[in-house]
């Protein structure tokens, strides 16, 4: 048996055992009675980390509430936490915040971001108030950008973001239930309007993209261990006679390319036109308290 083999056959046992995983537990319906319910969606775990810190047990995956069609949730106090991407909210957040059917007293929002917010909490007051629901308090946690185009993530895990303080910060403001949303500036909407003309984006589609036109995958390298089936919150990933491939709307989450253990993987050429190539192709990232498994919990389809 060959090296690559050997890593097949234990890519394929691992997979294997992870199936059971798969749920969310302790997925909360809104039978139960909850004083906070936290929802969030993660590619790397940022924002996971960031709703287990103001949520405990009481946190909720999206892809997997969308998936198991439980959408109504009643609690004293509603939070959601999710990761920018160029200053807008994932579509897959915004799937389920037109779908949901939420109550509470006090809805709040966390937005997790790597470099520059711009004018993200104003775009996500936006939105949340065109699906009827006007959120309390909106604020954002900076954290490292898993942003592969731009950000070498050996570099980026050096910088000391000051994440527990600002975890602090929030903690404080949502325990004194304080309104409001971070200070936004001008030169944060300029920032962007201008990026949302540079890459011809709009605040309705966001990043919306069809999958395999900005993924490859090198059939060398991969040992077909399913991660990136699990990780993929559109379930865009799949095993089949031509082998692994990938199709659908994709939300460009990086998922796949973070967690991939191979590093099969890869942006296409066709990708980098505007955006570049990775900054540093041998260096991943997931954020140390959460693991693999939580990712493939929270988004397996």
């Amino acid at each position: 048996m060959t090296r690559r083999e050997a890593l097949k056959a234990i890519g394929l046992a691992i997979g294997t055992a992870t199936v059971g995983l798969s749920g969310v537990s302790g997925l909360t319906s809104c039978s139960q009675e909850k004083k906070r319910l936290v929802f969030y969606f993660t590619g790397t775990g940022n924002s996971l980390y960031v709703a287990r810190e103001l949520g405990g047990e009481n946190v909720i995956s999206i892809p997997q509430a969308l998936k198991n069609g439980e959408l109504e949730y009643e609690a004293d106090e509603i939070g959601v936490v999710y990761p920018v991407y160029g200053h807008m909210p994932p579509n897959i957040v915004k799937d389920f915040l037109k779908a949901a059917r939420l109550k509470a007293d006090y809805f709040f929002a966390v937005l997790t971001y790597g470099n520059n917010r711009g004018a993200s909490p104003e775009v996500w007051d936006e939105f949340a108030t065109s699906c009827g629901y006007k959120f309390n308090y909106i604020t954002t946690v900076l954290m490292v950008d898993n942003w592969l185009h731009s950000f070498d993530m050996n570099e980026q895990i050096k910088i000391d973001k000051k994440i527990p303080e600002q975890l602090e910060r929030i903690k404080s403001d949502l325990a004194a239930h304080v309104g409001g949303m971070d200070e936004i500036t001008d030169q944060d909407r300029q920032f962007t309007a201008g990026f949302l003309q540079w890459t011809g984006m709009n605040k309705e589609d966001g990043f919306k993209y069809e999958a395999s036109e900005r993924f490859h995958i090198d059939p060398d390298k991969c040992i077909e261990c399913s991660t990136c089936t699990g990780v993929c919150p559109r379930g865009n990933y799949e095993y089949g006679s031509q082998g692994l491939t990938v199709s659908g709307q994709c939300d460009y989450c990086l998922a796949c390319i973070h967690a991939c253990p191979q590093k099969a993987i890869s942006f296409k050429p066709s990708d980098q036109w505007l955006l570049g190539p990775e900054r540093n192709p041998d260096a991943r990232y997931r954020n140390p308290n959460v693991s693999l498994n939580d990712i493939i919990n929270s988004n397996r389809q």
